[in-house]
């Protein structure tokens, strides 16, 4: 079967009479309570459960060995193989199962906020809240758009439909697979939202590549002179919150691109965490929960529909997903710059990098591809003690490509554009955790605003001497015993060797990269 087969089969589905094609929220919503999805919340949201599954299955995501990209791909763990005629025959399944649904929903959209590198895009649902999902995660078409809208790109999510691994040469009964060839995202056996919005993010990170346009996953925002911002950031490093900032506007909080033009939102909404969101700590993402939202997993009051959203009886992984719009300080469309400053961000637990660091160039390759952060004790079964979390670029489960061609450009545009890279640890300082304190966000802000302000371009510095990294001496609103990690422990002894412990990590993580550059080696990593 071949793209033009598939499109053929698509285009007669969405002639049925049973497929409805762009529906309102309204209508999605009506949908939504009528078949019994989901239900209304106290503020207008719906919410939905999604069962067994409520996150990410990334032992189930394949992408089709084809010839165009069988050379291109980093196969391996995260990016598994699967037949062309697997994934036929499991397409032809699925078509078959939605043919026989009383209703599908589709929604006609794109990827891309910057129109000179937009991907059109449609996804097909047999939940009307997961094509509600869809309307408000991906970039809404205008009527005159809707007209001459042409799909690039297909999301097929049947999560009723199960495969049998036996005959369908899956893992389990859950798929998402990648067809680059066919055009198409396949998805079936899991109700979780989030995977038609990381299978897109992963097709553009295999698409925008090729055009010579480094996609990110990162949030972004301007400020008032137009000076550009990107924050990398695992979970619980604190990205959502240092980057929601009312002195600057937000371009985006997930992913984007960064062509030659500038950076771009590569969505059209946010999928953000709420559990023990309040006003208090998220204004923006609490106000954002309206009429068209859509919560996944939260518990809600069955008498008041109140959400509670410190309770995490479903999952800890509860979500909101709402459009762009609903947040009030933002850049609309979502294009701006070059970026002027680029923040990773990691919360060390072993309470021994540096609170704040400027980078090199190397230093940022070396980092970007590292994507450091911590699990904390308590968090896991069987963790006592901190550990080392490493994620290629701050995103591995969803890039396509090798990772060292993400980190090249990144390289080539920090040179290009003459960006300032900086590293921030949000996590302990005084001691690892269970002995030192958290770093205070008042801190963190202050660096991160001296930095986004340019106070800290020229400002003196002092060489790590484990990590090799440059600290600031003085940062305005920051106290200077905080900023030299080594000072702030009251053993010496200890911290040397929790330093020394990490630095060790990070050498060894790194020695899966064969072919980087010798420089991003000898002067990126730690040196001691």
């Amino acid at each position: 079967m071949n793209s033009v087969s598939i499109s053929n089969q698509i285009n007669e589905l969405l002639k049925s009479d049973h497929v409805h094609v762009q529906l309102s929220v309204p209508q999605l919503v009506e949908k939504v309570l009528n078949r019994s999805e989901g239900l209304l919340t106290s503020t207008g949201a719906v919410r939905a459960t999604t069962g067994t599954y409520t996150g990410r299955s990334p032992k189930d995501k394949y992408i089709v060995e084809e010839p165009s990209v069988k050379d291109k791909i980093d196969w391996g763990k995260v990016n598994k193989p699967i037949s062309q005629d697997a994934f036929d025959t499991l397409y032809n399944k699925v078509i078959n199962y939605l043919n026989e649904q009383e209703e599908v929903f589709v929604f006609k959209g794109f990827a891309g906020a910057d129109k000179k590198h937009q991907m059109p895009i449609q996804v097909i649902n047999e939940y009307a809240w997961h094509n509600l999902f869809a309307h408000q995660l991906f970039i809404r078409p205008s009527e005159s758009e809707l007209l001459e809208h042409q799909a690039e790109f297909t999301v097929i999510s049947a999560p009723n439909f199960k495969a049998d691994p036996s005959v369908d040469g899956t893992e389990s009964e859950t798929f998402i697979i990648i067809s680059f060839e066919r055009r198409t995202v396949l998805i079936g056996g899991t109700e979780y939202a989030g995977e038609m919005k990381k299978s897109i993010f992963s097709v553009m990170n295999y698409m925008l590549p090729e055009n010579n346009i480094l996609s990110m996953h990162c949030s972004a925002n301007v400020g008032r002179e137009g000076d550009v911002a990107l924050f990398f950031g695992l979970s619980g490093t604190g990205k959502t919150t240092l980057s929601a900032d009312a002195n600057r506007k937000l371009i985006g909080d997930d992913e984007h691109g960064w062509s030659p033009n500038g950076v771009f939102n590569i969505e059209g909404g946010c999928y953000a965490k709420c559990i023990n969101l309040s006003r208090e700590k998220e204004p923006q993402i609490f106000d954002a929960i309206r009429f068209g939202s859509v919560l996944e997993n939260v518990v809600v009051n069955s008498e008041t529909r109140v959400a509670d959203y410190d309770d995490g009886t479903l999952t800890e992984n509860t979500r909101a997903a709402y459009p762009i719009q609903a947040i009030d300080n933002i850049v609309d469309p979502s294009v701006a710059g070059h970026p002027n400053t680029i923040v990773f961000l990691t919360a060390d637990a072993f309470g021994v990098l540096p609170p704040i660091s400027k980078l090199t160039k190397e230093q940022a390759m070396y980092h970007f591809l590292s994507g450091y952060t911590s699990k904390l004790a308590g968090t896991e079964r069987g963790i006592t003690s901190p550990q080392a979390t490493f994620s290629t670029c701050f995103g591995s489960p969803f890039l396509p490509l090798p990772a060292t061609r993400y980190a090249e450009m990144l390289g080539e545009k920090i040179d290009e554009h003459n960006a300032n890279v900086y590293l921030v640890n949000t996590g302990w300082t005084g001691g690892e955790y269970g002995v030192g304190n958290r770093m205070k966000l008042a801190y963190t802000r202050a660096m991160v605003q001296a930095a986004l302000e340019g106070e800290l371009n020229n400002v003196e510095t002092v060489q790590d001497e484990i990590f090799g990294l440059n600290i600031p001496l003085h940062v305005p609103g920051v106290p200077d015993e905080v900023l030299q990690p080594n000072k702030t422990w009251a053993d010496q002894a200890a911290y040397e060797v929790k330093a020394k412990e990490l630095a060790s990590k990070f050498k060894e993580n790194f020695k899966k990269f064969t072919n980087v550059p010798s420089s991003i080696v000898e002067k990126g990593g730690p040196t001691a």
